[in-house]
């Protein structure tokens, strides 16, 4: 592996860096990333997808059972939900 040397660049008010095509090709990054600091360093990650692994995960709920529905009549706690809330 390779390590670019690349310096902070003024973009408007915020600041940025440039990265190589060839190092945004090679990491399949597109139109958007994820940028997550830890421990002194910046990980950047491929955007995940609105919603993604939600279907796994309800999957996994149904196979446990934990995907049925709330019987039962609706709790009214505040003077907000009896007053104001039209049923």
């Amino acid at each position: 592996m390779v390590s670019i040397k690349t310096s902070i660049v003024r973009i408007g008010n915020s600041q940025g860096i440039r990265i190589p095509k060839t190092l945004l090709e090679q990491c399949h990054f597109h139109d958007e990333m994820e940028l997550e600091p830890r421990d002194g360093y910046l990980i950047l990650k491929s955007a995940r997808k609105t919603r993604e692994g939600w279907d796994k995960a309800f999957q996994a709920m149904a196979n446990q059972g934990d995907d049925a529905m709330i019987n039962g009549d609706v709790v009214l706690e505040n003077t907000w939900d009896k007053d104001e809330w039209v049923w």
